[in-house]
């Protein structure tokens, strides 16, 4: 069987589709990798774009889409609701089949490495790539987005990993590294007020003592006039989907809000959806491996 590694990088444009395309096309027209999503927020002002390949063709197509984004992108004239240090903001590896965390962490420093000279964008290794225990958590090394990166990295501490102590003046700074599938998971309220998402927020995070393997932040869908509790569930095998939505349910009551709708951003690992389908519908003593039928086409 062929290795499959997927990388998930988020861009900071999410309104331009001229730009998008162009950077969504060095990866259509990578050989060795396949283009499998993009997916654009207006609001947040940025893509998500999902692709798999082995080793050799995801690298390659990891850093043509850094050159281009780093060309097209000017986060001085950047605005969105999503914090970001970077044209590329984060660039991960996951490994899917025939491939190891180990594997990820080797492409991941290739990526980086070669980032860093052609793309002339310093990077950080996090997650599993983190050489630094403060640098395993992405919003620790986002912290100050692009606007504070420049004064961040002469800090000793946070000297990029390649790079040098600098920061490209209109791309700024990228996270590249290895981790587990992660669910990027929003819920939206039926409130324009984006302290009540913020306060739920840091309810069900686990940093400030919420759910494991969850990561959180309030935002304000201004298109639509309401507020988000934008989620990452960083190991939904640990926190299902279903145990933050009612969590959240849970909270937004006190302040007389519902919660209206969900969104999956990128794609989804399908035990993620059917571990909810199964609390929701209370199937008893369901197998997931010979009660699915994709499970045996596939």
């Amino acid at each position: 069987m062929a290795q499959i590694i997927e990388s998930i990088p988020n861009i900071s444009e999410g309104r331009n589709q001229e730009v998008i395309e162009a950077c969504v096309d060095q990866i259509r027209t990578t050989p060795g990798c396949t283009l499998l999503n993009y997916s654009s927020d207006p609001n947040h002002n940025r893509t998500v774009i999902t692709y798999i390949g082995d080793a050799k063709g995801v690298e390659e197509a990891s850093v043509k889409l850094a050159k281009k984004a780093v060309e097209l992108i000017d986060l001085t004239k950047h605005e969105g609701e999503h914090p970001r240090m970077g044209c590329v903001d984060v660039m991960p590896f996951v490994p899917i089949k025939e491939a190891t965390n180990d594997e990820c962490i080797e492409l991941s420093h290739r990526v980086g490495s070669r980032i860093a000279e052609e793309a002339d964008l310093p990077v950080f290794l996090y997650e599993l790539s983190a050489q630094k225990p403060a640098r395993k958590n992405l919003a620790t090394v986002r912290k100050g987005q692009f606007e504070g990166m420049a004064e961040k990295v002469q800090q000793e501490e946070w000297e990029p990993d390649f790079g040098g102590r600098r920061i490209h003046p209109t791309g700024g700074v990228v996270a590249v590294g290895a981790r587990p599938p992660l669910v990027a998971y929003n819920l939206n309220l039926n409130t324009s007020d984006v302290s009540i998402a913020s306060a739920i927020a840091k309810i069900i995070r686990e940093k400030d003592g919420g759910l494991n393997n969850v990561k959180a932040m309030g935002f304000m869908l201004e298109d639509r006039n309401i507020a988000q509790v934008s989620i990452n569930m960083t190991d939904f095998r640990v926190t299902p989907l279903y145990r933050v939505t009612e969590m959240v349910k849970m909270e937004a009551a006190r302040y007389g809000v519902q919660v209206i709708g969900s969104e999956v951003i990128g794609l989804c690992p399908m035990k993620a959806l059917i571990d909810s389908a199964e609390y929701y519908l209370q199937i008893e003593n369901f197998d997931f491996e010979n009660q699915v039928l994709e499970n045996h086409i596939l």
